[in-house]
């Protein structure tokens, strides 16, 4: 088998197989005429919605009953590739039956997993996720019609990813908790960045207004200003031993971060703290060594006595500082 053979081989199976039967074969592909929801007393609704990108276009027939507000018939027609095709037709389809205020809770995730084989295996390759987030946007457009508001009033946060649907303060909230530290580990928790990549930053498949390398820069100075301001409260006030684990350790790494990491990192170390434990006497500080630091003979004695006496300084004579 030749070689473009096989890359063409591995981007067909890239697709699930409702992919490319609906592609070949939708179900709902058609349109629906004002004399005809008329004559079944219903009104129709029809939206038109073009991704610039790629230059694909989805037009969108809902046929609603008025009284109930339910989308009886549901119809499209799609001007794009067949990825574009099949997603539509299953958002379609994902329509039909529900009220518009159901139908505008309908997501790409939805419309993707809707197209998979089954749950584990994506139905299409990264690239090609912003078609599901077209029907997405569709959607929107027919429910603001239809009751006569802006589509963007159905979004309560703001979508940095459309292709996993990650808001603005869920990545942020995400980042902090669990300080993370590249864009790899954003997409390893939420997704975000893992399909079109577009939202990671500038010069992807679309211009985005935010991108996740400025996010994580954003909230690390803040996570960096809070654990400043967590030091320098405990620093004026003495009261790092009334403070919680969580503000105990920020604060410590506040001072480390001023005061000593730079210098364990010239030498190819560094350091993390691994648990704080107050008792009557002492407030015990497990450390953990990490890189040229783990092992090096200053790390028990001149280091450490460094690191402890900082500590000491700036927030509570009762710190002892003990490595793992």
């Amino acid at each position: 088998m030749a070689k473009n053979d096989l890359l063409g081989a591995s981007l067909w199976d890239a697709y699930s197989n409702k992919v490319t039967t609906l592609m070949n074969n939708p179900q709902h592909q058609g349109e629906i005429s004002e004399a005809e929801a008329e004559a079944r007393g219903n009104q129709l609704i029809v939206a038109d919605f073009g991704a610039e990108s790629c230059g694909d276009a989805v037009r969108l027939y809902w046929e609603i009953d008025p009284k109930t507000d339910k989308i009886v018939n549901s119809k499209f027609k799609s001007f794009g590739c067949g990825t574009a095709i099949a997603s539509s037709d299953v958002m379609t389809d994902l329509c039909i039956g529900k009220t518009v205020d159901e139908a505008v809770k309908i997501t790409n995730i939805d419309v993707e997993f809707a197209l998979r084989d089954d749950p584990d295996t994506p139905a299409v390759p990264p690239q090609k996720m912003h078609c599901s987030v077209m029907a997405y946007d569709v959607i929107k457009k027919a429910a603001g019609l239809y009751k006569g508001v802006d589509p963007e009033s159905f979004e309560e946060e703001i979508i940095v990813c459309e292709c996993a649907r990650v808001s603005l303060g869920t990545l942020k909230e995400v980042i902090k908790l669990n300080d993370l530290k590249t864009v790899e580990q954003i997409t390893d928790y939420t997704k975000a960045g893992g399909f079109c990549k577009s939202c990671i930053k500038p010069g992807g498949h679309e211009a985005r207004e935010y991108y996740l390398v400025d996010i994580l820069a954003d909230t690390r100075r803040e996570m960096d200003e809070e654990k400043m301001k967590a030091a320098a409260d405990a620093g004026t006030s003495g009261k790092f031993e009334e403070m919680t684990l969580v503000q105990q350790i920020k604060a410590v790494d506040a001072i480390v971060d001023e005061n000593v990491r730079q210098f364990l990192v010239m030498d190819g170390g560094d350091m993390e703290v691994i648990d704080i434990k107050t008792g009557d006497e002492y407030i015990d500080i497990y450390i953990r060594y990490l890189g040229a630091c783990n092992g090096c003979a200053s790390s028990s004695t001149g280091t450490l006595y460094a690191i402890e006496s900082t500590l000491k300084e700036k927030l509570s004579q009762k710190i002892r500082v003990l490595p793992i």
